[in-house]
């Protein structure tokens, strides 16, 4: 009889990676970290408007921190990572809206409040180029807050006020201005004063052969080109006709300097429904309270087919503005944004780029490490 004795077996030798399959890990590795950040703690930005100048530029690159506030789980779990609303240089989607998740916040170091600069995701469709996006991936804005739930909001002349308390206005908030000169000014004239070549517009010669232009300036500049030699006339622009005014239907007065008073939506906050609150409400009781079958129809309100006289908010809402207070589209214009919205607050700027500047002038030097505030 034979008998077998137990052996031991060689190990397999490990085989070395390839370079391909490291790099692919690295990458893989790379990809899920920044992923998890950008989620989770900090994530970088470009402005491409100007509605927050001077605070926030045109070409400013921006951290946010998303722990200030509590970051938010993703409702769009199909996307590609590192990208937004399209694959990048592309009009391609990069997400698929197969699966749309409740989405929860966890506990931030802080909460929104007034004077806060905040990035958010726009709610309304009219910002978001007319597509439905789910919401965390609509379009982002980043705007000053200046009421928060539960506040009574007004302007008056200019001045916001929360609860009767005038706010505190940023040191180089805009305002628009109509500039009428002697001749066409020199673009150097304008560098000379700060003042970007977004924020003039030649609008042509008057009847007397002068020539106009609409501005979007400080007080600081407003006082600086008024001294100008070839400056005919300098003066606040005129609003015209009537600003198409969130909520401007209860009462035909209010306009971008004149706004409110307004009720800022809280947690547990009820309303009656009448014709005048689904003004103010019926949006976000339809598109933002996470409410089924909804149906407003000639100042009543039905959900699930029952008929509701009173409503009872279901989250926080806020009132963003931008401190270019004539060139920013903003809640004045499209309404609340709900707490679910909000993405982050702005840290600091770590570049700065001026697109319109000669090539040696194109970074913003001294704005690079500014904290946004």
């Amino acid at each position: 009889m034979n008998l077998k004795f137990w052996t031991i077996r060689k190990k397999k030798e490990l085989k070395s990676k390839t370079i391909f399959q490291e790099w692919r890990d690295s990458i893989v590795f790379a990809v899920v970290v920044a992923t998890l950040i950008r989620w989770s703690a900090v994530e970088a930005f470009v402005v491409p408007t100007g509605s927050m100048e001077n605070t926030i530029m045109t070409g400013d690159y921006l951290f946010v921190s998303k722990f200030h506030y509590g970051s938010r789980t993703p409702a769009t779990p199909l996307q590609i990572p590192l990208t937004h609303q399209t694959i990048w240089g592309t009009e391609i989607p990069s997400y698929l809206d197969w699966i749309e998740l409740p989405t929860y916040r966890f506990p931030g170091i802080s909460h929104v409040k007034r004077e806060d600069v905040v990035v958010f995701n726009v709610p309304p469709l009219s910002q978001n180029k007319g597509v439905k996006y789910p919401m965390d991936l609509k379009t982002f804005y980043v705007k000053r807050c200046v009421a928060v739930a539960g506040d009574l909001f007004e302007i008056r002349n200019k001045q916001a006020f929360a609860n009767g308390v005038p706010l505190t206005n940023p040191e180089n908030m805009k305002f628009e201005y109509r500039l009428v000169a002697k001749d066409e000014i020199n673009k150097r004239n304008f560098t000379g004063f700060h003042i970007s070549s977004d924020d003039y517009f030649f609008l042509g010669r008057s009847p007397e052969n002068l020539a106009v232009y609409e501005m979007f300036i400080t007080k600081k500049q407003f006082d600086q080109i008024k001294a100008a030699p070839y400056v005919v006339s300098i003066k606040e622009n005129d609003i015209g006709t009537p600003d198409p005014i969130f909520g401007a239907s209860l009462n035909t007065g209010w306009n971008r300097d004149d706004y409110g008073p307004l009720v800022i939506p809280a947690t547990g906050m009820k309303v009656d429904i009448n014709d005048s609150t689904l003004v103010l409400y019926g949006e976000i009781i339809k598109d933002y309270e996470h409410n089924s079958n909804v149906n407003i129809q000639q100042g009543k309100l039905q959900i699930d087919g029952v008929p509701v006289t009173t409503y009872t908010f279901k989250q926080n809402y806020y009132f963003m503005m931008g401190d270019n207070r004539h060139n920013s589209i903003d809640s004045r214009y499209w309404g609340f944004v709900p707490e679910d919205h909000v993405v982050g607050k702005p840290l600091f700027v770590w570049m700065s780029v001026d697109s319109n500047a000669e090539l040696l002038d194109k970074i913003r030097w001294r704005r690079i490490f500014t904290v946004i505030e």
